[in-house]
């Protein structure tokens, strides 16, 4: 009988920040920039295409399903190391993805901030592994550096 494979990364981090704070760290190009990507290029509105730009790691288009202030906000993306080091900056609806997805929930510390990341079983064999690993060794490191930046703003 094999393991069934991983389809899901999930972390959850506390901050002693209010969920509006929260989510503009998340979603403001300029503030983004702070803790994720090196650079974005568009916006994060609903329906809307935005660059990341992750330096030597490379360029991704996301394409933007969500964006609920203050409590939600989910986008579509490739994993990114398998299109190293280029990146990718086509339709990312024509390749297979993941579906990243950020719930900001009020706490007596601050807000909670539970990050889900889904859809590694749907990718091809050859991604799945690799793409697994990469994204939680990021998803700790960015998330971290999310409470870093929200501790000192």
């Amino acid at each position: 009988m094999s393991n069934p494979i991983q389809d899901t990364i999930e972390r959850e981090i506390t901050v002693r920040a209010p969920k509006e704070r929260v989510f503009k760290a998340i979603i403001d190009p300029a503030q983004i920039v702070k803790w994720f990507p090196d650079a974005v290029e568009g916006s994060f509105d609903e329906g809307e295409r935005p660059i990341f730009d992750f330096g030597k790691y490379g360029k991704y288009r996301i394409l933007v399903v969500a964006n609920r202030p203050h409590d939600y906000f989910a986008y579509k993306w490739t994993p990114g190391s398998y299109y190293l080091p280029d990146g990718f900056l086509g339709d990312v609806l024509t390749v297979p993805h993941t579906f990243v997805e950020f719930f900001l929930n009020d706490c007596p510390e601050g807000t909670l901030v539970k990050l889900k990341e889904s859809g590694f079983a749907s990718l091809p064999p050859e991604q799945i592994e690799v793409s697994l690993k990469d994204n939680n060794e990021g998803w700790d490191y960015m998330m971290a550096s999310l409470a870093k930046f929200l501790a000192e703003a």
